[in-house]
C-alpha cells in the first residue's frame, strides 16, 4: 500500500475538522511560519494537535511507508497497555481509516492515525548535554532512569527501540517513554521483531528472533551505566560521546577489549552504584538478557539536593556579590554566607583562607604578593586563573577535599617550586600550570581523567611528570615547550594525543606510545630536537600534519600497517633520518593527497630531511607513492 506525501498530510491536518472521521474536536497547532508543528522520520510525520474542547495536546502520527503487520500490532499494543497505568508510558489509540488526505500516490483516500499524549520534554541525550555543569541535574537523571528501568524490567512488555530520542524528559524532570513501534506485548510471542533498533543501544548479537520481554535489558543497563559515569564525569560526553548517542557505540559493544569508553571508567569504580552497573552490564552483554538478576540491582539512591549546593556554587564573581561581600581584617573579601572567597588580599605575603570556605573564585588572587597561602579542607574548587601570576607563590599544597582545578588557576607562578595534587581531583583544566617556569616535577594522582589543553604549556624546568593509568586524554599543548623533559611514559589508558601534546620539548629522548592511542595529533612532537627514536603502535591509523617536523636526531622510523594518512610535512626537517618504511596501509599523504580521483600533494612531507637516502615501500606500489611523493621518488625502494 502506497502512502500520502508528507505535503499532502500537511494540507490534509490543516483542515482537519473536515478530514477526520472521529476526532473532529482536533485541530493543528500552528508554529511561527502559520504551518503546523509536526516532525518526520523514516517511516511517519507527528503533528501536535489541541482538543478544541478540552485544550488537551496530542500527537498525532500519520505513516508514510508500509510496514507489515503494523495495524494488528497497534491493536495489540494498544490493548495490552490499555490498563497499565504508568508515568512512563502515554496512551495511545490507533483508528483505521481515519484521515481523509486528497493524494496523487494511491487511489486510496483514507488513511489510519495514530493518537498519543503529547508530552512537552527534550530528548534525554538533549537533556544531558545541556546539564553536563549541574551535578545534581545530573544524578538526578541517574536515579530517575534507574527508577524507569526497575519499573521495565520485572513488565510482562518490552519497549523494543529504547535509545535517548525515544527517552523524553520532562520540565518537572520525570521521564516518559515514546514512540511504540517496536515494542513487544505478550500477545506478539513467537513473532519476529518488527524493527531491531539502534545499534549502538542493543546487543550487538540481536536479531529478528530475539523478541521478548527481555529486549529491553541491554539497552537499559548500557543506556544507565553511560548516563551514570557522566554524572561522576561529564567530560567523559564530550570525549567519548556524539551526536544521537551517549558513550557507547556497537564498536564498542562487538569488542570490549578494544573499548576505550570502558577503559576511561577504571578510575570511577571507586563508586560502589557505577561498579554494581558495570558487573550488570558485562552479565548483559554475555547473556543477552538479565533474566538471572534482580531488577532492585539498577536501583540507585536518591541524591541529595543540599549535598549538591556547594558544588553548584559560581566561581564567578558579580557586582551584587561585591556589593554585598564582608571584608576580613587582612582585606580579602568574601560572599554573605562565607562560602567563597571573592578576592584575596593583595599586599599580604602569608595568608590563609577562612575555614568553611567552599569556592575559591575565579582570579581571586590574581597578582597579589602571596608567598605561602593554607587552604582548608573545607575547600572544594578553586577557580580559573585563582591563583595565576603570583610571581611570589613557590610552593602550594591542596587539600583532598578539592576536586578541580580551574583552567590557568596557577598560570604565570614561575617560582612555584612544588604543588601537591590530591586523589579527589579528577580533572586539571586548560592552562592550569601554563608558565609555571621553576616547577621541577608533579605527580599526577590516579584519580585524575584527562589532562587539558595547555596544562603545562611552558614548564620549561620540568624534568619528570607521572602520568596515571586513568588518564584518556591528553589535550592540545599540554605539555609544549617543557624543554626540560627527558622522557614521558604514555600509559595504555590514553587514547589520543592532542595537537602540539609535546611541542617543543627539546630534551626528550624517548617517548613510549600505547598500544591504545589512535591518532597523533598534528604538530605533536614537532622540534623535539633531541628525539632520537619512537614506536609508533599498530593501534594508530593517522599522523597528522607536522607531527615528527624538526626531530632532527630521529634517525629511522616504522610506519605500522594500521597507518592510513600521514600529514602534510610530517617528517619535514628530521635532518638525521636515514630510511623510513611506509606500509601499503597509507592512502593519503598531504593535507589534500589523497587516492582515487582526488588531487595529489605529498611534496612537503619529507623536506628537509637531509639524510634520507630511502624510503622503503611495498613491492608493487611504486607508481602509487612516486604521485604522492613525487620529489622523493629517486629515495623509493620497494622490499
Amino acid at each position: 500500500m502506497n502512502y500520502p506525501l508528507i505535503s499532502e498530510y500537511i494540507e490534509a491536518i490543516k483542515a482537519a475538522e473536515d478530514n477526520f472521521e472521529e476526532l473532529t474536536n482536533l485541530k493543528p497547532v500552528l508554529g511561527d511560519d502559520g504551518q503546523p508543528v509536526m516532525t518526520s522520520g523514516n517511516f511517519a510525520v507527528v503533528f501536535k494537535m489541541e482538543d478544541m474542547k478540552t485544550g488537551k495536546f496530542y500527537a498525532l502520527k500519520c505513516f508514510t511507508k508500509e510496514q507489515e503487520g503494523r495495524a494488528e500490532a497497534y491493536h495489540q499494543i494498544a490493548d495490552a497497555l490499555k490498563d497499565v497505568d504508568s508515568p512512563y508510558l502515554v496512551s495511545l489509540r490507533y483508528l483505521d481509516k481515519e484521515l481523509f488526505v486528497d493524494t496523487e500516490q494511491t487511489s486510496e483516500t483514507e488513511f489510519p492515525v495514530l493518537l498519543m499524549d503529547w508530552v512537552e520534554g527534550k530528548t534525554l541525550d538533549k537533556y544531558l548535554r545541556e546539564n553536563l555543569d549541574d551535578k545534581y541535574a545530573l544524578e538526578m537523571l541517574a536515579y530517575r532512569f534507574s527508577q524507569l528501568a526497575q519499573w521495565l524490567i520485572p513488565q510482562p512488555f518490552a519497549h523494543g527501540d529504547l535509545k535517548p530520542d525515544n527517552i523524553l524528559v520532562r520540565e518537572d524532570g520525570t521521564l516518559v517513554l515514546v514512540d511504540y513501534d517496536g515494542m513487544y506485548v505478550p500477545a506478539m510471542k513467537g513473532q519476529k521483531a518488527r524493527e531491531l533498533g539502534s545499534p549502538d543501544f542493543r546487543h550487538p548479537l540481536r536479531t529478528e528472533n530475539d523478541f521478548d520481554e527481555h529486549i529491553d535489558d541491554f539497552s537499559l543497563v548500557s543506556i544507565l551505566l553511560s548516563v551514570k559515569a557522566v554524572s561522576l564525569l561529564p567530560e567523559l560526553l564530550e570525549q567519548y560521546g556524539a551526536k544521537d548517542r551517549l558513550l557507547f557505540s556497537e564498536k564498542d559493544y562487538r569488542n570490549l577489549s578494544e573499548s576505550r569508553v570502558l577503559e576511561a571508567l577504571r578510575p570511577l569504580m571507586q563508586d560502589l552504584e557505577l561498579t554494581s552497573l558495570y558487573s550488570l552490564f558485562i552479565l548483559a552483554i554475555s547473556h543477552n538478557n538479565l533474566s538471572l538478576v534482580s531488577f532492585r540491582l539498577f536501583n540507585l539512591s536518591r541524591p541529595n539536593r543540599n549535598q549538591f549546593e556547594n558544588e553548584n556554587l559560581s566561581t564567578e564573581v558579580t557586582k551584587e556579590d561585591l556589593a554585598t561581600a564582608w571584608t576580613d581584617e587582612y582585606g580579602a573579601k568574601y560572599s554573605k554566607d562565607g562560602k567563597r572567597l571573592l578576592k584575596g588580599p593583595k599586599d599580604v605575603i602569608e595568608y590563609s583562607v577562612k575555614n568553611d570556605t567552599v569556592i575559591i573564585c575565579d582570579n581571586a588572587f590574581e597578582r597579589s604578593k602571596i608567598a605561602k597561602i593554607k587552604i582548608p579542607n573545607s575547600v572544594t574548587s578553586i577557580g580559573k586563573g585563582a591563583l595565576s601570576n603570583c610571581y611570589s607563590l613557590t610552593s602550594i599544597h591542596i587539600p583532598n577535599s578539592v576536586t578541580s582545578i580551574g583552567k590557568g588557576a596557577f598560570l604565570g607562578c614561575y617560582s612555584l617550586t612544588f604543588i601537591h595534587i590530591p586523589d579527589s581531583v579528577t580533572y586539571i583544566g586548560e592552562c592550569s600550570f601554563m608558565g609555571c617556569t621553576s616547577l621541577i616535577s608533579i605527580h599526577i594522582p590516579d584519580s585524575v581523567a584527562s589532562i587539558g589543553d595547555e596544562a603545562f604549556f611552558w614548564c620549561t624546568s620540568l624534568t619528570s611528570i607521572h602520568i596515571p593509568n586513568s588518564v584518556t586524554s591528553i589535550g592540545k599543548g599540554a605539555f609544549s615547550g617543557c624543554e626540560s623533559l627527558t622522557s614521558i611514559h604514555i600509559p595504555d589508558s590514553v587514547a589520543s594525543i592532542g595537537d602540539e601534546a609535546f611541542f617543543r620539548c627539546a630534551s626528550l629522548t624517548s617517548i613510549h606510545i600505547p598500544d591504545s592511542v589512535a591518532s597523533i595529533g598534528d604538530w605533536a612532537f614537532e622540534d623535539c630536537k633531541s628525539l632520537i627514536s619512537i614506536h609508533i603502535p599498530d593501534s594508530v591509523t593517522s599522523i597528522g600534519n607536522k607531527t615528527f617536523s624538526g626531530c632532527e636526531s630521529i634517525t629511522s622510523i616504522h610506519i605500522p600497517n594500521s597507518v592510513t594518512y600521514i600529514g602534510e610535512g610530517a617528517f619535514s626537517g628530521c635532518k638525521s633520518l636515514i630510511s623510513i618504511h611506509i606500509p601499503d596501509s597509507v592512502t593519503c599523504i598531504g593535507v589534500i593527497a589523497t587516492f582515487y580521483g582526488c588531487a595529489i600533494r605529498g611534496d612537503d612531507v619529507f623536506s628537509s630531511c637531509a639524510s634520507l637516502t630511502s624510503i622503503i615501500i611495498p613491492i608493487g606500489t611504486r607508481e602509487k607513492f612516486e604521485e604522492m611523493l613525487p620529489y622523493d621518488k629517486d629515495k623509493l625502494v620497494e622490499q
